[in-house]
């Protein structure tokens, strides 16, 4: 553990004394919350399932009493093995054993956060005029989300407005409105900029911040609020679910990471550690939360269970936005216009590409050298990443050397600011949140940019499509 900091909150229990290479770290607990029943946590978990996808499936199973764990193990098997023969008979009549068994392989890879997919070479520069751009906000849009089976888009701005939008067609199919008249005690939604939008993995529930410091949590299906979060002191950043739980993180600019359960609607506990305002947090598989510190120039790996961070540092300027890659890789970008890679075992990033974006000539009122970088992102257990700022273009790199570097393979052109980049699930297509100005400030504004949702295909090369 000598190549990165490890502070731990154990050593801030009574009775116990911080080592020299430790930092104690505050943490605040409250009331115990009622325990799951272990026994079935653990099959839930090993079953690949999620909770919702685990009660909607269509299995005539009799769900008696006395069912015992080894009996509930084998069902569970049962369903998530007939769910890909399923997934794969929708792509052809002749299901492919060998295809379920790599698909059983690699899931196996992501639940033990090693899976690493080989894409990025796959992937072809997409025809500009191919974008597409979904209009709707009055200011600049700040964040995005898709749902699990990238059928809908929802997307905050500063003008308060959360809209959702049917991804083949191209149409508003739901809004949460702006609730800036509305009264303060019984609110009906964000009275303030929207700063963050996450959509759990089962795709019922949608959660949003921003801010009025409250995590709200509606329903996806008819975008009907379900609860309200109160607790963060200041604006709400970054939200990010567990991937197949409704564990939810909650970073703020109170330099607080806060732990909700959207199963029990109940908040769990609060993290502290960062020295500055939190910029963004993500979470994949494991009960980890990697978060950007801004000022303090660190990113943070948040163990939960172990009670522990990592601390990471390596940039010269505040680091805006992150995304995890997989469980032992992240991507960061920073206001000194970088874009780094992450190993979680050391403590510097291994590859930082300087200058990652170029300065418009158009553009006189730049602050600094090079743009901030303001998204990046990353398709999950891939060697592919993408990162956004305000010079015109999304670029899009290649993990290579085992990891080892980044490489760019090609850019889309984008007027105006990144403020938010997502994936969808299947790779196909991604999505982008751009608005005239950057969405914490108003450092800059792009006159000619307009506040809008572009939804970017990705096409592939044929000589990577699969024969059929």
């Amino acid at each position: 553990m000598s190549s990165f900091f490890l502070t731990s909150t154990k050593a801030k229990r009574k009775g116990g004394k911080p080592q020299a290479h430790e930092k104690p770290a505050k943490r605040k607990r409250p009331t115990p919350q009622k325990k799951r029943e272990v026994v079935n946590e653990e099959l839930d978990e090993e079953s690949g399932l999620s909770s919702a996808e685990d009660d909607q499936l269509d299995v005539a199973v009799d769900e008696s009493d006395d069912e015992t764990p080894q009996d509930k193990r084998v069902r569970l098997a049962k369903q998530y093995l007939d769910k890909l023969e399923e997934r794969e008979r929708e792509r052809d009549d002749d299901p492919d054993h060998d295809a379920i068994a790599h698909r059983l392989h690699e899931d196996v890879l992501e639940q033990s956060g090693r899976l690493q997919r080989k894409v990025a070479d796959q992937y072809e520069r997409p025809d500009t005029a191919s974008v597409r751009f979904l209009r709707g906000h009055d200011l600049s849009v700040t964040c995005v989300a898709l749902t699990p089976d990238d059928r809908f888009i929802f997307s905050g701005a500063k003008d308060s407005a959360i809209y959702k939008y049917d991804v083949e067609s191209g149409r508003k199919v739901g809004c949460i409105p702006s609730d800036r008249h509305g009264q303060a005690s019984d609110p009906k939604g964000h009275r303030g900029h929207v700063f963050a939008l996450a959509v759990s993995s089962s795709g019922k529930y949608l959660v949003s911040g921003g801010q009025d410091t409250h995590v709200m949590v509606w329903n996806v299906a008819d975008c009907k609020l379900v609860k309200i979060f109160k607790g963060h002191k200041k604006a709400v950043s970054g939200l990010a679910f567990r991937n197949n739980t409704h564990q939810l993180f909650s970073a703020s600019f109170d330099r607080s990471v806060k732990v909700w359960n959207l199963d029990e609607m109940a908040y769990i506990e609060t993290l502290y550690g960062h020295q500055d305002e939190i910029m963004a947090i993500d979470s994949l598989n494991r009960e980890r939360a990697f978060t950007a510190g801004g000022s303090d120039k660190s990113v943070r790996l948040w163990k939960i269970p172990e009670e522990s961070q990592l601390i990471f540092h390596g940039h010269t300027a505040s680091i805006d936005c992150c995304k995890m890659i997989n469980e032992q890789y992240g991507v960061a970008g920073s206001q000194d216009g970088g874009v780094s890679l992450w190993n979680f075992l050391k403590k510097k990033p291994v590859f930082t590409a300087r200058a990652a974006h170029k300065v418009p000539e158009s553009e006189d009122s730049m602050s600094s050298e090079h743009p901030w970088i303001s998204a990046v992102s990353a398709y999950q257990n891939s060697d592919l990443v993408v990162s956004g700022s305000m010079d015109g273009c999304i670029k899009f790199w290649k993990c290579a050397q085992h990891f080892m570097k980044m490489q760019e393979i090609f850019s889309v052109p984008v007027t105006g600011v990144v403020n938010s980049l997502a994936f969808s699930s299947s790779g196909d297509f991604l999505v982008a949140g751009v608005g005239q100005e950057h969405r914490l400030g108003r450092w800059w504004s792009v006159k000619k940019a307009k506040n809008r949702v572009a939804i970017i295909p990705l096409p592939k090369k044929e000589s990577s499509k699969p024969d059929r």
